[in-house]
């Protein structure tokens, strides 16, 4: 029999013996009452995929992909601008693969709002809204919190192959002290309407970047790194949703024996709802692990990199081949590209060469497989750096640069994008825009529009309040 290499897996009935046999699902961290996520909304149309790759901490606009070499020292910084395949951009020189890329993807360089604290800027980005949720608090998520891009993408896209409508990995966005950042959850969508968290990456809070070949921490402290691999990754629910439900190890183990003996029970896995049926086939389908088992392909790696960027964007491709809609993949623990000091020695020796190849091998898997056009990928931060270096001696060896949400660059590629552009433009400092400012809410709707979510889609809540995802429109003159 053919085999479509665009297909993704189709998974079987499971017998009664192979539903026993998953009865662990509750150890992996799925909470079976809370697989609503699971659901198709029937209002939506087929979604195609999304891979939004986030930059906590910020990444610098000046640094990267609005470069202004003829800006005074304190400006320009040291890195020196080259140029891509499309004539008149022109990119940071220590990304040299993406530039040779330039074809396939285009820069917004005018996203503005008004934040330049950490966790109102996840929020607003992640969110796609500008505006703060009322009693908004920046120390941990609400339920009044607005629901995240990924929480939107579970709610309006249809469920495939019986595979979560959004995932996010390879970890939660939690700061150094513990501290969970809020905007990543479905908040006041409701927690049927959770993405799935793949947790794969052990928590380090000294530890930032692409561990452990490109392992650093911020103010260079003597320290020995705590993640060498990914660790087994699980499917769970965030923090704090069903905490009833899940407790502590022990009634966990407890639901797993009564799982056990209601499946017992019930004679038949027919019997199951259609949730557990596909939580089920999600731990038995070997396509699906072999997309959660990167680090065992050692040629996918030699593309992609073998560290934690190189395998997040590997496992992101493998998941949106099998069926996932939206991969959010936090590309660096939380505050991972916040460069207040040490900046320059950080991005070209730390960041900058993991995430030029990983990103590079992923726009080139999509393309050569033909996946590009239906699958956008999006770069952001939840905002850019300022225009002038400053240094903070107390923590820091080397310079760097603060908060700035006045502007960032955006980078997409795929999903319908014409490559080789460049949307919107910024002053001779590289501080704000003037030309073609666009929104966090264009932001989000140019996923949305990408995922085939129509205009007039909106969910209800707990209570059963509508709540429309459209709160601007995709930016204009991006999506071909």
């Amino acid at each position: 029999m053919l085999h479509n290499p665009h297909q993704g897996p189709q998974h079987p009935r499971l017998t009664r013996r192979a539903a026993l046999q998953a009865g662990s699902v509750g150890l992996l961290g799925l909470g079976i009452g809370e697989l609503s996520c699971l659901r198709e909304a029937a209002a939506a149309p087929k979604a195609k995929s999304v891979i939004f790759i986030f930059l906590s901490g910020g990444l610098g606009q000046h640094d990267s992909f609005d470069m202004k070499p003829d800006a005074p020292d304190e400006i320009r910084g040291e890195f020196r601008p080259i140029d891509t395949r499309t004539p008149g951009i022109r990119i940071c020189e220590h990304l040299p693969r993406l530039a040779q890329r330039s074809p396939h993807w285009a820069l917004v360089r005018s996203l503005t709002h008004g934040s330049n604290e950490h966790s109102a800027g996840h929020h607003i980005m992640l969110t796609g809204r500008s505006q703060m949720p009322i009693g908004f608090n920046p120390s941990r998520p609400r339920a009044e919190d607005f629901a995240a891009i990924a929480a939107v993408a579970t709610a309006a896209t249809r469920s495939r192959n019986n595979l979560p409508p959004a995932v996010v990995l390879p970890e939660k966005l939690v700061h150094s002290t513990g501290r969970i950042i809020p905007g990543q959850f479905a908040a006041a969508a409701g927690t049927r309407y959770e993405p799935w968290f793949i947790e794969a990456s052990a928590f380090d809070p000294m530890g930032y970047g692409a561990f452990p070949e490109y392992d650093f921490d911020h103010q260079l402290r003597d320290r020995t790194p705590k993640r060498t691999r990914f660790i087994a990754p699980s499917l769970e629910l965030p923090q704090g949703v069903g905490q009833g439900r899940m407790g502590d190890r022990v009634s966990l183990l407890k639901m797993v024996d009564r799982q056990r003996a209601d499946l017992e029970n019930a004679g038949e896995v027919r019997n199951l709802d259609r949730y557990r049926q596909s939580a089920l086939s999600l731990l038995t389908d070997a396509t699906v692990r072999k997309a959660l088992d990167v680090q065992s392909d050692t040629r996918a790696l030699e593309k992609y990199g073998n560290n934690s960027f190189g395998w997040s964007l590997l496992m992101a491709r493998r998941l949106v081949h099998a069926g996932v809609n939206l991969v959010q993949v936090n590309l660096g623990n939380d505050e991972t590209w916040d460069t207040h000091g040490n900046m320059f020695p950080h991005l070209k020796d730390k960041l900058f060469p993991p995430t030029d190849r990983a990103l590079s091998a992923l726009i080139d898997d999509l393309h050569e497989t033909g996946q590009l056009e239906d699958t956008l990928v999006v770069m952001a931060g939840e905002f850019g750096r300022t225009p002038k270096i400053s240094h903070l001696p107390q923590y820091y060896k080397y310079p760097g640069r603060d908060h700035w949400g006045a502007v960032q660059t955006v980078f997409f590629a795929g999903g319908g994008v014409r490559g080789g552009q460049v949307i919107g433009e910024t002053d001779n400092m590289g501080g704000y825009p003037v030309a073609d400012a666009c929104t966090p809410e264009e932001f989000g709707a140019t996923i949305y529009r990408a995922l085939g979510i129509p205009s007039e889609y909106h969910y209800q809540d707990d209570l059963g309040r509508p709540h429309p995802v459209y709160h601007g429109e995709p930016i204009r003159g991006l999506l071909g």
